[in-house]
C-alpha cells in the first residue's frame, strides 16, 4: 500500500485544520490540494521536512477551486507541475479574477489575511478530468468521480483503497467521529450532494481523506453518517424555512440546532472551535438559505 502522507497547513496557526497530502513517487510527488496562498510557506516548509523538493512535485489533483483548496496551486504550476481539475473550473484557475472577486464579497476586509495570494495557473500546465477517468503518474493511478453538491465542479479521487473526498465527503477533524457539511453560495445543491455521496460509499473505499482533515479508515460507515446528517439537516431545513426567514435569523437558528447537535456529540469547547475555522456556520447556513430559495424552492 502507497503512503499517503497528511501535511498540516497550519492555517491561521490551528493545528489540523486545512490539509494537503503528499504522495512521493520515483519521479516525483504528487500533491492532492495545495491549500490556500496564506499558508504556502508552511507547505514548502512541510515538503522540505519528508524530503522532497517544492519544485519536485509533478502533479497537483484539485478537489475543486475554493482558495483553501487551490490557491497556491499556481506556484507550483510556475515550476513545472501540471494541475488537475474538473473542466469548469478551468478557466477561473488560469483567470480568477471573477472567483476572488466573488470570494470577497463574501471575506472582507479579512481576505488577505486568510487566503493570500492566489497564483494564476498557466493554460500550458492545466488539464481537466471526465468522470471516471484514469490518471497515470509513474506506478500511481488515481480515478476521478465528479461529485457535485458542494460545488459543480468537484472532484472526489479515488486511489488505492483511499478516497480523497474533499469538501463533499464532510469536515471531519482528527479526534472526532463528528461531521459538518460544508455548505456554501452560491452552489450547494443538496439533491446532487445526496447521489454524490451515494456514489462514493457504493464505491466502497477503505479509507476516507478528507481536506479538513486527517484519514480516518471507517470510509463507508463516515459516509452513512454523512448521507444521514444530509437527510437530517435537510428536515430539519423544512421546518426552519417554513415560514421564509431572512438569512440573518436562519443564521440564528442553524447556529442554535449545531451547538446542540455538537454539545450532544460530546465536542469540547476547543474542537467545536477548530471545526467553525474550517466550516464555519454562517457561511453554511447562507449556503442553506439560497439553496431554498434558488434551488429547493426555484419556479
Amino acid at each position: 500500500m502507497t503512503t499517503i502522507i497528511p501535511i498540516d497547513l497550519f492555517f491561521q496557526n490551528h493545528f489540523e485544520v486545512i490539509g494537503a497530502y503528499l504522495i512521493p513517487y520515483p519521479g516525483g510527488a504528487v500533491l492532492v490540494e495545495s491549500g490556500p496562498g496564506s499558508t504556502l510557506a508552511n507547505l514548502q516548509s512541510s515538503l522540505r521536512e519528508h524530503g522532497v523538493d517544492p519544485r519536485a512535485v509533478t502533479h497537483v489533483l484539485l478537489t475543486h477551486i475554493h482558495l483553501d483548496h487551490a490557491g497556491a496551486a499556481g506556484w507550483f504550476a510556475s515550476k513545472g507541475a501540471w494541475v488537475y481539475a474538473h473542466p469548469l473550473g478551468l478557466s477561473h484557475l488560469a483567470q480568477p479574477n471573477r472567483l476572488l472577486d466573488s470570494a470577497r464579497r463574501v471575506y472582507g476586509d479579512r481576505m488577505d489575511a486568510l487566503w493570500g495570494k492566489f497564483w494564476p495557473v498557466s493554460e500550458a500546465n492545466l488539464a481537466g478530468l471526465k468522470d471516471g477517468e484514469e490518471l497515470q503518474i509513474g506506478g500511481l493511478r488515481f480515478t476521478a468521480m465528479h461529485t457535485p453538491g458542494h460545488a459543480s465542479h468537484h472532484i472526489s479521487y479515488f486511489f488505492e483503497d483511499a478516497c480523497f473526498s474533499g469538501d463533499v465527503g464532510g469536515v471531519r477533524l482528527p479526534q472526532s467521529a463528528s461531521i459538518r457539511l460544508p455548505y456554501v453560495v452560491p452552489e450547494t445543491d443538496l439533491g446532487k450532494w445526496r447521489d454524490s455521496l451515494t456514489r462514493m460509499r457504493q464505491a466502497a473505499p477503505a479509507r476516507i481523506v478528507p481536506t479538513h482533515f486527517g484519514l480516518s479508515t471507517d470510509a463507508v460507515d463516515h459516509l452513512g453518517r454523512a448521507l444521514r446528517l444530509l437527510d437530517e439537516q435537510e428536515r430539519w431545513l423544512e421546518g426552519a424555512m417554513a415560514d421564509d426567514p431572512p438569512v440573518e435569523q436562519l443564521r440564528t437558528r442553524y447556529r442554535a440546532w449545531m451547538q446542540a447537535h455538537e454539545r450532544d456529540q460530546g465536542l469540547s469547547d476547543n474542537l467545536r472551535a477548530s471545526y467553525e475555522l474550517a466550516n464555519p456556520v454562517d457561511l453554511a447556513s447562507d449556503g442553506l438559505h439560497r439553496y431554498w430559495r434558488k434551488v429547493r424552492n426555484a419556479a
